[in-house]
């Protein structure tokens, strides 16, 4: 499959409907819960990077102030300010940070997608809502057809992939299993609850990552 798959699986997710709960909140606040002056996105929030990706890095879902405001994943907020700044430490970004639409990020060999599409109130999804969006999980992964590694978030993505992926397992940093021609990866989100505390340092975080693209890359296991 080509990045023209990737587009049509885009325009389903601008047009789905199946969690009311998330649209409404997601438009809300791009019209009355603002906090920067600039237009919100307020919609879905497709997946975004390469289309010939070998890595794929999923996340739990778009924050309200972050990829609800850009219209990209990981981007405009603390967290993406990691996710993004990692991959530039390692070669794979144009930019040390995504900050809006428009500022020319460019991702090589990554592509970026959460378990749930919308933002979230509180930043919780519910079991149903990730069920509902995990047939846009299942095409993205489908859609990207050198994927070899997929760095799952957190456990509500690592669960959500599992799934997906036909793999009974549990969660926990740093797991690595193999499913076919796909290896699953987990991390601690870098969210700032997990980063502020020092559950998750800057130095794990990259060290992760580095694994992660090796093993995309064709390097061996350590």
């Amino acid at each position: 499959m080509s990045s023209g798959k990737l587009w049509e699986l885009r325009e389903e997710v601008l047009s789905c409907n199946l969690c009311p709960r998330l649209r409404a909140y997601s438009s809300w606040v791009a019209k009355e819960g603002k906090r920067f002056k600039e237009e919100y996105w307020g919609k879905p929030v497709p997946g975004f990077g390469d289309a010939e990706a070998k890595l794929a890095i999923v996340g739990l879902a778009p924050a309200a102030h972050g990829g609800n405001r850009t219209g990209r994943p990981f981007t405009g907020d603390e967290t993406g300010r990691w996710v993004i700044g990692g991959l530039y430490q390692l070669g794979l970004s144009n930019l040390k940070e995504g900050k809006f639409r428009g500022d020319g990020l460019a991702l090589r060999g990554v592509f970026l997608t959460n378990t749930v599409l919308c933002a979230p109130p509180q930043n919780r999804v519910r079991r149903e809502e990730v069920a509902n969006c995990s047939r846009y999980l299942r095409e993205t992964l489908r859609s990207l057809p050198k994927l070899r590694v997929v760095l799952t978030l957190g456990s509500v993505a690592f669960n959500a992939v599992a799934e997906v992926l036909g793999i009974d397992s549990k969660f926990a940093h740093g797991t690595l299993i193999h499913a076919g021609e796909l290896i699953l990866m987990s991390s601690y989100h870098p969210s700032p609850l997990n980063t502020r505390t020092g559950r998750l340092s800057w130095n794990q975080w990259i060290e992760i990552l580095r694994h992660a693209w090796k093993l995309a890359s064709g390097g061996y296991e350590d």
